[in-house]
């Protein structure tokens, strides 16, 4: 492990090494987290969750996806450097020690802990998983030729919580949530992962690009249109109205767009698309927020 830092950092170069760490200044991450928490939030609730909920959840999302960053950063520190679109993360160009992303991470980890005390008690015990997939996923890569799946539970995990902290218990219905959702992010993040195919298959890394090879479009558009008719499903269960449908169908049509813009491989191309999922995953969650309201059920309870 290296213990040297190339040169002495000023307080506000360590900062910024510090939010570039944490990709405070690359917000996508965090949003790709935070739209399907909100929706399970709003299925559980009803279309009323309170607003304490909401706001420990958008926050919780930020501080551990921060930390989530530091462990990846962690674990990729000896590859990053060999990636081009990830050379010059902090730790690859040796500005912060590894041992001050641990504690970044640490940090993120129980400030969410401290949001979680909030809740109720089953939520607290979800978050142990949560924590644990988490810090494992960074190191799955290295053993498994789909990582992107393990990614997908840990990317979709605020569902059972967001039930947990409404319902105070995790019903059969979350589960089958998270597994729509795990398809959504299959998707989008195997378009990341063809932006670094020719880096990865270099260094070793296991990515659903390589593992897909020719066919990863057609895997990204199965994944695509699985999500979608699982989120269909998920209208008729909760009674959900024109509203909800009609922003489905224009998540369609964004998801159609990644795929014809992702048709030659280009990697500026495939990291567009990548990008392009906050909207599909906003489009989703507005249109449950909409259709509830005008169903006369106000957005939010305080």
């Amino acid at each position: 492990m290296e213990a040297s830092v190339p040169r002495k950092l000023t307080f506000f170069e360590r900062l910024d090494a510090y939010e570039r760490l944490m990709r405070l200044d690359k917000p996508i991450g965090t949003l790709l987290l935070l739209w399907p928490t909100l929706c399970a939030l709003w299925f559980a609730a009803g279309g009323r969750p309170r607003g304490s909920l909401v706001l420990i959840f958008v926050v919780g999302t930020l501080v551990t996806r921060s930390a989530g960053c530091a462990i990846n950063d962690f674990a990729d520190r000896d590859f990053d450097g060999h990636v081009a679109r990830t050379a010059k993360r902090p730790l690859a160009t040796r500005e912060i020690a590894p041992w001050e992303a641990l504690v970044v991470a640490a940090v993120g980890a129980f400030l969410a802990f401290l949001l979680v005390l909030f809740t109720n008690r089953t939520t607290m015990l979800w978050s142990i998983p949560a924590l644990a997939i988490a810090v494992a996923y960074p190191f799955v890569k290295r053993m498994f030729a789909l990582p992107q799946a393990f990614l997908g539970v840990a990317f979709s995990f605020g569902i059972p919580m967001a039930y947990a902290a409404v319902q105070n218990h995790v019903p059969a219905i979350a589960w089958a949530y998270l597994l729509i959702n795990l398809f959504w992010v299959v998707a989008y993040d195997t378009e990341y992962a063809m932006v670094d195919r020719a880096d990865d298959a270099k260094i070793g890394i296991r990515t659903s690009a390589l593992t897909f090879g020719r066919a990863d479009i057609l895997a990204v558009g199965l994944c695509y249109l699985v999500h979608l008719i699982g989120m269909a499903w998920l209208g008729r269960v909760y009674a959900q109205g024109g509203v909800y449908f009609a922003a489905l169908v224009v998540a369609g049509a964004l998801a159609a767009w990644h795929l014809w813009i992702i048709r030659t491989r280009d990697p500026a191309a495939c990291f567009r698309a990548f990008l392009g999922n906050h909207w599909l995953g906003m489009t989703v969650f507005v249109g449950i927020v909409v259709d509830d309201a005008l169903s006369g059920r106000w957005p939010v309870r305080w």
